[in-house]
């Protein structure tokens, strides 16, 4: 799996917009994958998914901690992931990973960029990004 962690984001990309949208320079994704964005508030760790994320993480509320998100994924990532996040939340960056959403017989694929902003002497900070969902899926190993 992928994990990347980076302060370069704006360099890169010229500022905070990701194009999500579909327009003449970008084909459309729909057919390919889904896109969600979550966020997160530092001062209390607690993130906030949309409904789709929800359903395909298997949670059941919208605001979760980080355990109870990673906690569907591929065993062998998870403490990558978090470290990921721990790592973002200490210092502003950008981040992204790849893993596999654990369901009984398959698995799903699902893709993670986030940034961590607004971290001052002062101010926590918070965290956004999205999550990009294929549309397939692999069979579990048995």
């Amino acid at each position: 799996m992928v994990f990347k962690i980076s302060s370069a984001w704006e360099h890169a990309t010229g500022g905070d917009v990701l194009p999500l949208a579909d327009n003449d320079d970008h084909p459309p994704i729909g057919p390919f994958a889904a896109i969600e964005e979550w966020a997160s508030d530092l001062a209390n760790g607690v993130l906030t998914l949309g409904p789709r994320s929800i359903a395909l993480h298997g949670l059941q509320v919208q605001e979760c901690g980080l355990l109870s998100l990673t906690r569907c994924y591929e065993a062998n990532d998870r403490a990558h992931i978090i470290a990921l996040f721990e790592q973002a939340a200490t210092t502003a960056s950008s981040f992204c990973f790849s893993t596999s959403i654990v369901h009984p017989g398959y698995r799903s694929p699902v893709f993670c960029l986030g940034k961590s902003l607004g971290m001052t002497k002062s101010q926590v900070g918070s965290m956004k990004g999205i999550f990009i969902f294929p549309r397939f899926q692999t069979a579990s190993p048995a």
